[in-house]
């Protein structure tokens, strides 16, 4: 019996399905959708509707032509025809029965016009499941919504097939795996460790998006133990397993690889944020020493800025995103550089040193804090609960995002009757730290302080 839940999807594609059975062919919802509705998740109004069928791809334009308000062919070459009705959006799909070269990440494609055969070609059980339209069936091969009820994940072929046929799918797994709760098969386990090598063919951009969705789960543990424990994340993020530092037995330093995972999960899922978290002590190992007082990892967020920059640029971000990281890695210990206090000089060089990044710092500090130490971790709260009473504070007098000198560089040169050059940089540069200190000085203030600075400086 189909769940009520089920219907509403099934109306919104009857009038396809009808035109379809009408030419004597199937149509099927497949993969995600189906898996989702099974497990009682609601379908989102803006979510897309993936459909399978056995009619070539010009006979699918054919058949949907009269029933769609738009068209579009740009996938027809790989079998997949998109259609929008209304405000939801489907994608067609012929039967594949794709080959592979196991030296390529990109198919031979073929259509086939076996549902059966479509669904062994896809990633895990749970996904390879249709349900037959207009008149609803489960069409269940692989046993997935058995794997579903058992929290199980499992390909429908060999897992050594199916990662060779996608790599990508040995990445994708560790998503499914921390999104879904699902406990991987110990022969799909086996096989990531001996077929994690064959990433390196998958594009940085494949691995880069596949990364973010993982990394935008609620709680991504599972998924990022899963990478580090198989190797795969030696292929794409080799940072990540290197925190994994032996524990010290006289100084009991904290695993930096456990702390980071925390921290990923403490954190909103904010793509910058968690990416930030994930790369916030990559510096760690090259700056560890011992001393008597214990380990130290001094200048890490400088070391683990270049790094973070240098692993994001190979994986293709853009330059907004690498820097957005870079600065919030290179300032995340800023916070704890102000331990007698928030002067009114501190806020300021804290709120203009985060910029636009400054709700995603505080965001990352207060996440950073992963001690099972309640006192400690209490003062540490309350010591950011302060930081943020005293940026509104300030705010409310001063516009603190938009800190500048009390001149401007025209009013320096006409005061001191010279011309552009460094001069007016240097004069700039001590007026706005002024400003910094001691909060707005006004022009008259402004133009004595620069005289007096233009009378001392260095000849």
């Amino acid at each position: 019996m189909i769940p009520a839940r089920v219907q509403p999807v099934l109306d919104e594609v009857r009038p396809l399905a009808d035109a379809f059975a009408a030419s004597g062919h199937r149509l099927y919802l497949v993969g995600g959708i189906v898996r989702d509705l099974l497990l009682g998740r609601e379908l989102g109004p803006a979510a897309d509707i993936d459909l399978t069928t056995d009619a070539d791809p010009a006979t699918t334009k054919r058949l949907v032509a009269p029933h769609v308000d738009a068209l579009w062919t740009q996938g027809e070459r790989f079998g997949t025809i998109g259609v929008k009705r209304g405000d939801r959006t489907f994608e067609i799909t012929t039967h594949r029965a794709d080959s592979y070269d196991p030296a390529s990440r990109k198919p031979a494609v073929a259509f086939g016009d076996d549902i059966a055969e479509d669904l062994a070609r896809r990633d895990f059980t749970v996904n390879a499941m249709a349900l037959s339209l207009p008149v609803p069936e489960l069409i269940d091969p692989y046993e997935g919504a058995a794997d579903l009820a058992a929290n199980r994940l499992r390909t429908p072929l060999s897992p050594d097939v199916s990662f060779t046929d996608d790599p990508l799918r040995m990445l994708r797994a560790a998503r499914f795996i921390a999104g879904y709760g699902l406990e991987p098969d110990p022969e799909l386990v086996a096989a990531v460790r001996t077929h994690a090598h064959r990433l390196e063919i998958v594009s940085a951009e494949r691995i880069r998006d596949e990364l973010d969705k993982l990394l935008m789960l609620p709680d991504p543990s599972a998924g990022l133990w899963f990478a580090v424990d198989t190797g795969l994340a030696d292929l794409f993020l080799p940072e990540l397993a290197a925190m994994r530092l032996e524990q010290d037995p006289i100084h009991h330093h904290k695993d930096v690889l456990a702390h980071t995972i925390a921290v990923v999960a403490k954190t909103k899922p904010n793509r910058i944020v968690r990416l930030a978290a994930l790369l916030h002590d990559v510096g760690k190992p090259k700056t560890r020493s011992f001393t008597d007082g214990g380990v130290t990892f001094h200048h890490h967020e400088v070391v683990g800025a270049r790094m973070a920059r240098d692993r994001m640029q190979a994986l293709k971000y853009s330059n907004d995103d690498v820097e957005a990281v870079r600065q919030l890695v290179y300032l995340h210990l800023r916070f704890h550089t102000y331990r007698l206090g928030w002067t009114d000089a501190a806020v300021r060089r804290f709120v203009r040193d985060a910029g636009d990044q400054l709700d995603e710092l505080i965001e990352l500090t207060r996440c950073d804090v992963t001690t099972r130490n309640q006192r400690k971790a209490s003062a540490l709260a309350r010591r950011m609960d302060e930081l943020e009473e005293r940026i509104r504070e300030l705010e409310a007098q001063e516009a603190l995002q938009a800190i500048r000198p009390d001149l401007d560089g025209r009013q320096v040169m006409d005061h001191l009757g010279i011309g552009p050059g460094r001069h007016v940089g240097q004069a700039l540069d001590m007026l706005l730290e002024l400003r910094l200190d001691e909060g707005p000085l006004g022009e008259e203030e402004a133009f004595r302080r620069l005289d007096a600075w233009w009378a001392d400086r260095p000849r």
